[in-house]
């Protein structure tokens, strides 16, 4: 399990080792690493960082801390990563492209093992219109990617072929971002615009994708984060690492806090220039 911890002066990638509740810091250095992502064998963490200088683009790690980190992308634009082929040698990430294309869909090969070493190649756009295409999650088997994009006007989640990016499937129709596919059903998740978890069921016949109308997985609100998922899938497909909203009837609300002369007290702390 890979936590970013947010509470330090940068936000770091932390391991949480759930059979020994041991927890191990992973990346160091004066700059934040964010958005954490395994590779299918487990024996790698990318990541996001502006860690040498510029914007932020693409590195990994190993996930035991054995060797230092390496980057893997060099470009003038923000990069975060979302998922690995099940192959474990492509990485979808999210390419932010301000003033042209916005925020695209990109894929990055690798080649090599960690016997002989990796080298990355180039990346290239796996879809890049000119509205907001976010977060591709490659299906189990490799053959469906999921994202969200705002083309219809606002965030819903579809389905494309892959590699063959021709035709697509909406799955949600009241908004919806951040899916996710459970590993041990046709089901894919994601997060409505109340920050409550949906899920639909879908089959597959041949190159036909059907998904069923989405529905709420719980009735339980979350907490969420900026620009991220903010909830991860258990490989079993029955639970959710997430932060739960905290429920409004529980919150005891019996305090007011009055603040006199604070104008005074802002500019003492924070004088002006004359």
């Amino acid at each position: 399990m890979d936590i970013v911890d947010v509470n330090g002066p940068y936000p770091a990638v932390w391991v949480f080792d759930w059979p020994r509740d041991t927890l191990t810091r992973l990346t160091f250095g004066s700059a934040p690493s964010l958005k954490p992502v395994w590779t299918p064998d487990g024996r790698r963490i990318a990541f996001s960082s502006p860690r040498d200088g510029g914007v932020a683009n693409l590195y990994w790690q190993p996930s035991d801390g054995s060797a230092d980190v390496q980057r893997l992308t060099e470009s003038r634009h923000t990069q975060m990563p979302s998922s690995w082929h099940p192959n474990g040698k492509l990485l979808a990430f999210t390419e932010t492209n301000l003033g042209q294309t916005g925020q695209d869909l990109m894929l990055l090969p690798l080649d090599g093992n960690e016997t002989s070493g990796w080298k990355p190649g180039k990346p290239y756009a796996f879809l890049n219109q000119s509205f907001d295409e976010v977060d591709l999650q490659f299906s189990p088997d490799g053959r469906w990617v999921a994202y969200f994009s705002n083309e219809s006007g606002r965030a819903e989640v579809y389905v494309r072929p892959f590699p063959n990016a021709v035709g697509k499937w909406p799955i949600s129709s009241g908004g919806g971002s951040y899916p996710l596919w459970s590993r041990t059903r046709h089901e894919i998740f994601f997060r409505s615009p109340d920050q409550q978890l949906m899920v639909a069921s879908y089959s597959v016949n041949g190159d036909i994708f059907r998904a069923e109308k989405p529905r709420p997985w719980s009735s339980r609100r979350f907490l969420g984060r900026p620009r991220l998922a903010a909830y991860d899938l258990h490989p079993d497909g029955n639970r959710f690492a997430l932060a739960p909203a905290p429920d409004a009837q529980s919150v005891k609300q019996d305090k007011v806090v009055f603040v006199f002369n604070f104008f005074d007290e802002l500019r003492r702390i924070a004088p002006t220039k004359p």
